[in-house]
């Protein structure tokens, strides 16, 4: 092997070895889900993260208002859970996607939310019809459609 093919295959393989590390990282970040103890749809929605391969530990809280008001989640975004990855907040049943794309896009909003508990978002039962928004939220408090879920 000369010196050319021996330099040239060095380089290949640090740029495929740092390929390979900055992809894992993206992907890589322990997910902490804050819940309530009373809380079972919160534990199906987890499973399916963690099904995924989503590396995540869940804790137990007495007061979510205070958690969520602590990551600026606005009020009217506000579900059964908060859960927070790498910087960015993810408020409720948001689906597996969206969280996948806020990890690897690295969009500069806060994070991203589903309101409430719509019947059919991950955690919250089969529904082929389920129609909802995953709300971003962004840095300046406002919020906009991330994603829409639609049949």
């Amino acid at each position: 092997m000369n010196r050319n093919t021996f330099a040239a295959r060095s380089l290949a393989f640090a740029l495929l070895s740092a390929a390979s590390v900055i992809a894992t990282n993206a992907t890589a970040a322990e997910m902490v889900v804050y819940k309530s103890p009373y809380c079972g749809c919160c534990e199906a929605w987890a499973e399916a993260l963690t099904a995924s391969d989503t590396a995540l530990r869940m804790e137990n809280v007495e007061d979510m208002d205070a958690l969520k008001t602590g990551h600026n989640v606005p009020d009217d975004a506000w579900s059964c859970h908060t859960a927070v990855a790498d910087g960015y907040v993810f408020e409720g049943h948001v689906p597996l996607e969206a969280v996948k794309r806020v990890l690897e896009e690295r969009p500069e909003i806060i994070g991203v939310a589903v309101p409430g508990m719509p019947s059919g978002s991950l955690g919250m039962g089969e529904d082929p019809s389920a129609s909802y928004d995953v709300v971003g939220l962004n840095r300046d408090g406002s919020q906009s459609v991330y994603m829409e879920i639609r049949p």
